[in-house]
């Protein structure tokens, strides 16, 4: 763990600042046109002055919050873009981070973080779920120096939300708090509010579970519905877990990783930590619907073994009575072929001829029931 002073002499360090300007307020060679190009809904930015309580101010372009970033000492600016990966880049150059900063956190699977040193850059999923349908959006987050950054898309609406009342979250900030620790804690709130979205995600998968516990108890169910709707629903929470699991691995890396713009206070590191033990239980409580949704396709497994062996039993009985009656026809057809010769007889043979015929139907029937009902064990009707 680095020690406050090392941190302390870190910080006056006139290489340091040389080497890390707070932002840019000139434009960039490579975008004369920025304020053309961003195509940006808008943004708010909550800062908190030299002088003075939290305020909250509203824009288009970073242009517009470098006089409030100027005079403040720690200021969080979301935007909300409407194409994240063309514009995110613009926006981060802008405001002083460094131009491979955002393509960087985008070749990411699902969750990235980029340590630099003077700036640290975040990306985590912003997970959404409809139906079971699930998309992961980028969140990206960015900070150095006395300033965080958070750029997503139209979709994610979650940051937006918290940022109607970020202003008076900062108001409990004691005065003599360092501005490291304020910055720290500031982030584990923006990483918080996504993380109580994300969770909330699982809700729908429990919602789409139960729909599926319907159809398992109608036997009149189609087998292919019901095996397409459960593996949508499995592959939506592997996919669920992905993202928990890369959120995991960047929640580690702020707390054992040691970035240089974050705390080094035991106290706000452990808020981190709980985080951390949040996002597990999540994982815990997906797997053990995975498991669930385990047992959900034994269980059809089990209906359609049972649905083949009532079609089975079925044939059984069917082809059981099918020899019996064709025990009964074919005796007295074969005495019959046989009697065919001696046609022509008196009336006293012909009904001797008769009797036997009707004696040996019966006794061929009777004998092959009672063979049949002796010997075979015939399936039990089920309709």
């Amino acid at each position: 763990m680095r020690s406050s002073r090392k941190i302390k002499e870190r910080k006056e360090d006139p290489k340091v600042e040389k080497a890390a300007p707070f932002l840019t307020t000139g434009p960039s060679p490579n975008h004369n046109n920025y304020s053309c190009q961003l195509e940006s809904p808008g943004a708010i930015c909550v800062s908190i002055p030299h002088d003075g309580k939290p305020s909250k101010t509203q824009g288009l372009t970073p242009e517009e919050f470098i006089t409030t970033l100027h005079g403040s000492s720690l200021a969080w600016i979301n935007f909300t873009v409407a194409d994240l990966e063309k514009e995110a880049t613009m926006i981060a150059t802008k405001l002083g981070f460094s131009s491979s900063l955002v393509p960087n956190l985008l070749k990411g699977y699902y969750a990235s973080i980029e340590d630099n040193e003077t700036e640290l850059g975040i990306m985590i999923p912003a997970v959404m779920i409809r139906d079971l349908e699930l998309k992961a959006h980028p969140l990206l987050i960015l900070v150095r120096s006395d300033l965080i950054v958070t750029i997503h898309s139209r979709e994610v609406r979650r940051l937006i939300s918290f940022a109607r009342y970020a202003d008076h979250y900062l108001k409990r900030f004691p005065k003599e708090m360092p501005l490291q620790d304020k910055m720290t804690m500031m982030l584990v709130r923006i990483l918080d509010e996504n993380n109580n979205v994300n969770f909330e995600q699982l809700r729908e998968i429990e919602e789409q579970a139960d729909n599926m516990s319907q159809l398992l108890l109608d036997s009149k169910s189609d087998r292919m519905l019901v095996a397409r709707r459960i593996y949508e629903m499995k592959h939506t929470l592997i996919t669920y877990l992905n993202t928990l699991w890369r959120t995991l691995d960047v929640l580690h890396t702020l707390r054992f990783g040691e970035p240089e713009l974050i705390s080094d206070d035991t106290k706000i590191l452990a808020q981190v930590g709980l985080l951390a033990d949040d996002v597990n239980r999540q994982i815990g409580l997906s797997e053990h619907m995975s498991n669930v949704l385990a047992s959900g396709l034994e269980v059809l497994q089990t209906i359609y073994n049972n649905q083949l062996q009532i079609l089975n039993n079925r044939m059984s009985y069917t082809i059981t009575w099918l020899t019996i009656l064709g025990t009964a026809v074919l005796v007295p057809n074969t005495i019959a072929t046989i009697a065919g010769s001696v046609m022509g007889l008196e009336l006293p043979i012909m009904v001797w001829y008769l009797t036997i015929m009707t004696f040996a139907t019966l006794g061929a029937t009777y004998l092959a029931w009672w063979w049949v009902k002796r010997w075979v064990n015939l399936p039990k009707r089920t309709d």
